[in-house]
């Protein structure tokens, strides 16, 4: 059975139920204010500018405490609540590390930022039901089908 295949997310509508649906995301390998010009800072502050709900889950920085006034997590298992998205700021070789977590909050989507892909990853998290974008920009594509 290969209907799996259908929660790896590529085409132009698939892309926008996503984008539509998320208004909670998680975002894995968040930056921090002092790294604000890198896009695992801004594209998370563009989507608190437009009223999205962003829960940081930064990588490094063990002394944060609160990014986007918001407090940080260091697991996705660890947040209260329900996820839409875990937006993914990891390097394609260190996203399986995260694959497990991932599965346990079971967020409706994952989405793999601008130049990140892991086939292997994907497959794991669209196997078990979770819908996968990879290789694109969630700020681009959010400002292009919002329109904010």
């Amino acid at each position: 059975m290969e209907g799996w295949r259908q929660n790896l997310i590529e085409s132009a509508q698939g892309i926008r139920q996503i984008v539509e649906a998320s208004t909670r995301i998680a975002v894995l390998g968040i930056k921090t204010e002092a790294q604000s010009g890198q896009p695992a800072f801004y594209v998370p502050r563009y989507l608190v500018e437009v009223g999205l709900d962003v829960v940081p889950v930064p990588v490094y920085y063990p002394e944060v405490t609160r990014i986007l006034e918001q407090p940080v997590y260091r697991k996705l298992i660890d947040i209260p609540g329900e996820i839409d998205l875990v937006d993914v700021f990891r390097r394609p070789q260190d996203i399986p590390a995260h694959v497990d977590d991932i599965l346990a909050k079971r967020p409706a989507a994952v989405w793999f930022q601008q130049g990140i892909r892991n086939e292997e990853a994907a497959e794991r998290l669209a196997r078990a039901g979770i819908k996968v974008v990879q290789d694109r920009c969630l700020m681009v594509e959010h400002r292009r089908l919002i329109g904010r």
